[in-house]
């Protein structure tokens, strides 16, 4: 998985987290369908936006919606996912784009890459998803070589780039790429009028993904002498936070302008994820889940009675003496479970756990205790106390669009 846009679970209501996973599903199995097995791997974060972008314009009808099979990524569990022209588009765009990601690991030497044989088998393998995705995009009415030909151009514009260079000159081809795509979902959904402003928020989540991952690769480039438009170019963490800034209120603006049937998950992703996004980037987003946050610092009040935080009790004992509290002496913990799995029944349970993948997303029983446990998803930075829909008066202007379990009412 890779992408900027990585909600947290803990800020998507249950209909709206259900409606993601159904795009991410709907993407993966929309690959394998159309591409094999193998073209599974290059499912992503942000190529599902595609879909969700196409179904949010579309008419709501008979079928767009199926039940997949059980899958060990979902713990063996059926689901309904994401199904049509979105799906394939998503999926078209996600081929095309991993090729480009893996072209670019190859012109930089990463890793096993440095070795001839591994490079020229990666060359091949990137050759064909590009063949791949210009198929289904051929289908859908969507032209994939203005994102080969985006790709191509990216590869001269950084051997030309050095100090000076505007950095949105370097950022240009990914704009164009992701324009192409957002403004061809109006074309899908039958709304043709939705073409410009959709191809403008395309453009602009096209800077933000480039300038993001820039970002966040700088100290690791850096490291290993790789190449960085940051870096090259000398712009400042500074200047890069600002142009972020300003594609973040361009995308706002532009789904705007647009019309939508159900924009509900697109707003949330593009809006209120994609800032999490930026914030998350750059180091100024503060979870919830962890010590010194303000949820925490305020865990207890003057009188000296606890608080519970957004998403239960806040860490601790609760049931140590806790001085001037009125609520009387402090009771004794309840007593343990008693069930205990033994030492080889608790380790493969484990490796079930963590082989579907519950360990790290959703809740999950404990292998041994049999106690109820939250993924590795639910200590992640980007809670920031549900504060999904914060400071909307800047940006939702009294929208009820939210729905993101915070209940908030921007």
């Amino acid at each position: 998985m890779f992408g900027i846009v990585r909600p947290c679970a803990h800020r998507l209501s249950e209909g709206l987290r259900t409606e993601w996973m159904a795009h991410l599903c709907g993407l993966c199995l929309a690959l394998r369908s159309d591409h094999g097995q193998f073209a599974r791997i290059v499912t992503n974060y942000d190529g599902l936006i595609v879909s969700v972008l196409t179904e949010a314009q579309s008419e709501r009808a008979t079928g767009w919606r199926r039940t997949a099979g059980p899958c060990p990524l979902r713990a063996m569990r059926t689901a309904p996912v994401a199904r049509g022209e979105g799906a394939r588009l998503a999926a078209a765009v996600s081929l095309v784009l991993a090729s480009a990601k893996v072209r670019d690991h190859v012109a930089d030497g990463d890793g096993l890459l440095k070795r001839r044989p591994v490079a020229a088998a990666a060359r091949r393998v990137a050759a064909g998803w590009d063949r791949a995705g210009a198929r289904t995009g051929a289908q859908l009415g969507f032209d994939t070589a203005l994102l080969v030909d985006a790709v191509d151009r990216q590869t001269g514009i950084e051997l030309l780039a050095g100090p000076g260079t505007p950095l949105l000159v370097v950022t240009e081809p990914t704009e164009t790429a992701t324009a192409a795509a957002f403004a061809h979902t109006a074309t899908l959904a039958g709304k043709p009028q939705n073409a410009e402003p959709l191809a403008e928020a395309g453009r602009l989540f096209g800077r933000l993904a480039h300038l993001l991952d820039s970002v966040e690769d700088q100290e690791a480039d850096a490291a290993s002498g790789a190449w960085n438009p940051l870096t090259a170019t000398g712009t400042t963490r500074a200047e890069a936070r600002r142009l972020c800034d300003d594609a973040l209120r361009g995308v706002r603006l532009a789904l705007r302008d647009a019309e939508f049937t159900d924009d509900k998950l697109a707003h949330v992703l593009l809006v209120h994820e994609l800032r999490q996004s930026v914030d998350r980037a750059f180091g100024t987003t503060a979870c919830s889940h962890r010590a010194g946050s303000p949820a925490l610092d305020k865990a207890v009040t003057p009188s000296g009675l606890r608080q519970t935080g957004s998403f239960g009790p806040l860490p601790g004992n609760p049931y140590a003496p806790n001085p001037g509290s009125p609520v009387g002496p402090p009771q004794p913990p309840p007593e343990p479970p008693r069930d205990r799995r033994g030492l080889i029944a608790g380790c493969l349970v484990w490796a079930g756990l963590a082989c579907t993948c519950q360990m790290c997303c959703g809740t999950f029983n404990d292998p041994w205790t049999h106690r109820r446990r939250e993924g590795l998803c639910s200590q992640c930075d980007c809670c920031d106390a549900c504060d999904c829909c914060s400071n909307c008066g800047d940006c939702c202007e009294s929208c009820d669009c939210c729905d993101c379990g915070c209940d908030c009412s921007c």
